[in-house]
C-alpha cells in the first residue's frame, strides 16, 4: 500500500489550492477527484466573483477568510497567471425600502475590515452602468470586489501543485476511511488503499459524508443548493462591473455581472435539491432567474443568450463558533474532535472561491498547530504559466506563433478563435485535458454562439488522434458520456487533421 503524509479528496478550488500551499514543504501529498478532470463540479460552474467581504456576517469565519481571501488575490493571480480584474460592484436597491439594507451592508463592510465602499445615489449608478434599471434609486459600491476564470484558478493551482510534486490521481473516487481506533490512517478510493497520516476534507457537497464516516459531528449536513445561469453573447450587453440586488437570507441575489471572457452571465437563484449531482436547469427556474435579472436590467435581451448552466453549492448548517454571533451556515475549516488525523473543510459555498487561498493558508497553519513538522522546500517554485490563448496576442505575436508551430494557424472553434494548437498543447499540458468538457473549460471552445455545433466533430478527431483512441472511445467529461456509439461505414482517422475531421465526420459515425 503507497504512503502519503497527506490525502486530500476533492480537486476543486479549494482542494487544489491546499495541495499549493502543501506543496511548499517537505511533504508527500496526494489530491484525489472522482471525476476526469479537477474542478469539474461547483469550482467550474459558479458567478467567478471574487467578493469584497461585505456581505458575510462580522465574527464568522466566512467574514474573516472572506476578507482574507480577496487581499490574497492579486498576487495568486499574478504568480499563477490567473485572468482576474477588480471591476468592483454594486448593490442596487431599486425602492426605497431597500435602501437601509445597503447601509446594513456597508456597516457589516467597515466591521469586517473592507476598504473601498461608498453609498451611490441612482443618478451617479446610471452615470458608471447606463442599462441599470431607471427605478434604481441607490447602490452600494464596493471598489475591491473583481471578477476571475474560476476553472482557470482550479487548474493554475492544481498544475503548480503537481508541477512541486504532488500526485493527482482523477477518476479516483473517495470510498472509506482507514481507521485504527479514533486514528486515520489511511483512505480506501474506487482505485485502491493508501496510508496517510491526515486527510484534507475538501470533498464539497460530499465533506458531510466524510466528516460522518470518521464519526465526527454527526448533525452536520451539507444541502445542495442548486443555481442556474444564462450565458449571453458578449456583444450584446456592455456592461463593465457586477450588479446585485439586495440580498435575501439564503442568496446574494441573482446578478448581471460581466466576465474576462467577455460574455456576460445571469443568476443564479437558489433551490434546495436532493441530489448532489442535480445540474440541471429548470423552465421555471430558468424564469425565476430571468424575471430577478430584468429587475436589475429592463433591457435585456432573450436573444443574446447562447447558453445555460447550473452549479450546485454546498450549504451547511455550521454555526458561528464566535460567542454572540447567532449565525448558523458558517464554514468549517478545523482539526476534527475525537479522531486523530482529519482535516475538515466543509460547508464552503459562497464566498468560497474567494476564500480559498486564505483557507490553504489556514490549513497549513493548524496543521503547524498540531506537531506537523513543516519543512519548507528550497525548490519550490510559486510560478505557473498558462499556455497562450491566441485570440487574446496581438496580431505580431500571432504570426509568430503560427510559425513556430503551423497548428496554432487552424481554427477549429470559430466562434472563440480557438486554435489546434491551443487544443494540442492542453491535451499534453501538466495536468492533460482527455475529454472534450476539459478542453472547453480550458480553451472555451464550444462556449460561443454555435455552442459546438461547428468544432464538436473536429476536437473529436483531435483528441482521437492525440490519446491514441477511437473516436468511439472520446468523451464529453470520462467515462458513461461516449459521444459515438458505432461506426455507419468504414472511416480511416488515422493523421486526421481538422479538415479532414470536418469531412469524415459528417456521415461516418453515430451519435
Amino acid at each position: 500500500m503507497q504512503t502519503y503524509d497527506v490525502v486530500i479528496t476533492g480537486a476543486g478550488v479549494v482542494g487544489c489550492m491546499v495541495a499549493r500551499a502543501l506543496s511548499r514543504y517537505d511533504l508527500s501529498v496526494l489530491l484525489i477527484d472522482k471525476e476526469s478532470d479537477v474542478g469539474a463540479g461547483t469550482s467550474s460552474a459558479n458567478t467567478a466573483i471574487v467578493h469584497a467581504g461585505y456581505d458575510p456576517v462580522p465574527g464568522t469565519l466566512k467574514a474573516a477568510l472572506n476578507v482574507a481571501g480577496n487581499r490574497m488575490w492579486d498576487t495568486l493571480a499574478a504568480e499563477l497567471d490567473i485572468p482576474f480584474e477588480r471591476r468592483g460592484d454594486y448593490v442596487v436597491a431599486v425602492d426605497p425600502e431597500e435602501v437601509p439594507r445597503l447601509e446594513l451592508l456597508l456597516q457589516q463592510g467597515r466591521a469586517n475590515g473592507v476598504t473601498g465602499m461608498a453609498m451611490l445615489s441612482g443618478e451617479e449608478l446610471r452615470r458608471r452602468e447606463p442599462l441599470v434599471n431607471p427605478k434604481a434609486c441607490a447602490a452600494l459600491w464596493a471598489s475591491t470586489s473583481g471578477i476571475c476564470d474560476p476553472f482557470a484558478a482550479v487548474l493554475a493551482a492544481a498544475e503548480n501543485a503537481v508541477t512541486n510534486g504532488v500526485t493527482l490521481m482523477l477518476e479516483t473516487a473517495f470510498e472509506d476511511l482507514i481507521m485504527e481506533g479514533r486514528r486515520i490512517v489511511g483512505v480506501r478510493t474506487s482505485r485502491g488503499s493508501f496510508r496517510c497520516r491526515w486527510v484534507v476534507n475538501a470533498a464539497g457537497v460530499y465533506a458531510d459524508e466524510v466528516m460522518h464516516k470518521a464519526g465526527v459531528r454527526p448533525d452536520f449536513r451539507i444541502t445542495p443548493r442548486r443555481g442556474e445561469y444564462y450565458v449571453l453573447d458578449r456583444a450584446q450587453l456592455p456592461l463593465r462591473s457586477v450588479l446585485f440586488p439586495v440580498p435575501t437570507a439564503v442568496s446574494k441575489g441573482i446578478l448581471v455581472t460581466a466576465t474576462v471572457h467577455g460574455n456576460p452571465i445571469v443568476g443564479p437563484n437558489a433551490q434546495d435539491v436532493a441530489s448532489k449531482e442535480d445540474r440541471s436547469v429548470t423552465r421555471e427556474g430558468l424564469e425565476e432567474v430571468w424575471r430577478g435579472a430584468q429587475r436589475l436590467v429592463p433591457g435585456l435581451d432573450p436573444r443574446a443568450v447562447i447558453g445555460l448552466f447550473a452549479g450546485l453549492r454546498a450549504a451547511g448548517n455550521a454555526r458561528c463558533l464566535t460567542p454572540g454571533v447567532d449565525y448558523g451556515n458558517d464554514f468549517v475549516v478545523e482539526i476534527a474532535e475525537g479522531v486523530q488525523g482529519l482535516v475538515n473543510l466543509a460547508g464552503i459555498e459562497s464566498p468560497g472561491l474567494t476564500a480559498a487561498p486564505a483557507i490553504a493558508d489556514r490549513v497549513v497553519e493548524l496543521l503547524r498547530d498540531a506537531g506537523e513538522p513543516l519543512r519548507e522546500k528550497r525548490s519550490w517554485n510559486p510560478i505557473r504559466r498558462a499556455r497562450p490563448r491566441f485570440r487574446d496576442l496581438p496580431p505580431e505575436e500571432q504570426a509568430a506563433l503560427v510559425r513556430r508551430n503551423p497548428l496554432y494557424g487552424r481554427i477549429v472553434c470559430r466562434c472563440e478563435t480557438v486554435t489546434e494548437g491551443e487544443i494540442v498543447a492542453e491535451i499534453h499540458a501538466p495536468i492533460p485535458a482527455r475529454t472534450y468538457d476539459a478542453l472547453k473549460r480550458r480553451t472555451w471552445l464550444g462556449t460561443g454562439r454555435c455552442q459546438g455545433g461547428f468544432d464538436t466533430p473536429r476536437v473529436l478527431a483531435i483528441l482521437a488522434r492525440e490519446l491514441g483512441l477511437s473516436p468511439l472511445q472520446v468523451t464529453k467529461k470520462g467515462p458513461g458520456s461516449e459521444f459515438l456509439s458505432r461506426p455507419t461505414k468504414d472511416a480511416d482517422w488515422s493523421n486526421t487533421g481538422p479538415e479532414q475531421a470536418g469531412h469524415r465526420a459528417g456521415g461516418g459515425w453515430e451519435r
